[in-house]
């Protein structure tokens, strides 16, 4: 099952990366469209600044230079401020009316056009000699800032749209997935069901045969557990009713079973606290989690090494630390093993953890988390209850 959530995450990277070559591709030829429409308005203005110097060196009129005016009259789009040599404002065009009024908006307007473009001298001669020299500033045009903002605009329009259809497919998938557990949980139980009622009337006869005493015993132990399963099975996915329980009572009974059927080279350390905490629970699922942290630490020892578990009373919470020598996990794997399908086991189904997760979280409105982990040393899981 490892290899399945391994594809799983390879794929939303493959899609990650995609995106992000579309996206990269749009800014790119954006830009490249920003920066040809850019070098077209420079020349634009380079021809304007030509004009103005025309008109102002060759001694005649507008009404002799018509191409020169005509085309210093057809620059209806493109800021420009005309300067004097010493930086005094002495034209302008194509700036906002409201702002035409005010020097002190133009001379805003001045400084930020210093900012975005070099200025354009202009030569006012009289014969070779230079009189008067002029700077001409101007801006980008209101099209070339939209084509500037767009890309962005654009990025993050169609950003939102996959934010938005990611969350609501997931949340339809999660549901989905949680409908087909619950009937397969369900069913499950529903299967279980029968046998075991055969199996209690069959224990309800060997009872009756004294020296097969110690077999029963320990059969009916396992019908018991067998009917707790069944009892598990059958509240998955409907919220299941959390009675007032002694949690160092329930950790210690779980551990108890535990022992006799896991390999005896584990050895179980439990530290509780001192005096007896009742908090709401719900035991049978309460219990599924405990057993399914243990027995994943016990794969992580590959059946020798010792397992902690202690209880830590806090002011509104009680904590549960089940810690392993295991062979740890890497740091990324902390949240990927609590996800359904993911395990390291060859024949793991990847469920544990995650049902674990949801019969915490969601039904004891609790966490749990790997609070510690060091390869080749061992991990610490984390379960934290409220006590009320």
């Amino acid at each position: 099952m490892m290899s399945i959530y391994s594809k799983k995450q390879q794929w939303k990277l493959i899609l990650y990366l995609v995106a992000v070559l579309i996206g990269a591709s749009s800014l790119l030829y954006t830009n490249f469209l920003v920066n040809k429409l850019d070098l077209e308005e420079r020349k634009k203005i380079e021809l304007w600044a030509e004009a103005t110097d025309q008109l102002a060196n060759s001694g005649m009129g507008p009404i002799n230079n018509v191409l020169a005016t005509r085309i210093i009259q057809e620059n209806s789009t493109i800021p420009i401020i005309l300067t004097n040599e010493v930086g005094e404002i002495i034209g302008s065009r194509n700036i906002i009316k409201s702002k035409n009024a005010s020097s002190k908006y133009l001379q805003s307007d001045l400084e930020r056009m210093k900012k975005i473009h070099e200025p354009i001298q202009i030569e006012v001669k009289m014969g070779d000699e230079v009189i008067l020299i002029q700077y001409l500033y101007y801006d980008d045009s209101y099209l070339l800032k939209q084509l500037r903002y767009y890309p962005a605009l654009q990025l993050f329009v169609i950003f939102l749209f996959i934010m938005v259809s990611y969350i609501a497919f997931s949340r339809s998938r999660k549901s989905e997935q949680n409908q087909v557990w619950a009937g397969m949980a369900k069913e499950t139980a529903h299967q279980i069901g029968t046998p075991l009622s055969s199996m209690m009337a069959w224990l309800e006869i060997l009872k009756n045969k004294k020296e097969l005493n110690d077999i029963t015993k320990e059969l009916e132990k396992d019908i018991q557990r067998l009917t707790v399963i069944t009892e598990r099975f059958s509240k998955i996915g409907s919220k299941p009713k959390l009675d007032l329980i002694n949690i160092n009572e329930c950790i210690n009974e779980t551990i108890s079973y535990l022992k006799n059927r896991l390999s005896r080279k584990i050895n179980f350390k439990l530290s509780t606290t001192k005096e007896n905490r009742i908090i709401p629970i719900n035991r049978a699922l309460f219990e599924w989690v405990i057993e399914n942290i243990c027995k994943n630490a016990v794969d992580a020892m590959k059946g020798v090494g010792q397992i902690n578990i202690r209880l830590e009373d806090k002011t509104e919470h009680i904590k549960i630390y089940i810690s392993d020598s295991g062979k740890g996990l890497n740091k990324s794997d902390f949240k990927s093993i609590f996800k359904p399908g993911y395990s390291s086991k060859k024949r793991g189904w990847g469920l544990g953890l995650s049902l674990s997760k949801r019969i915490i979280e969601e039904y004891h409105g609790g966490k749990i988390y790997v609070k510690s982990s060091e390869l080749n040393k061992g991990t610490t899981f984390c379960i934290s209850l409220k006590k009320s």
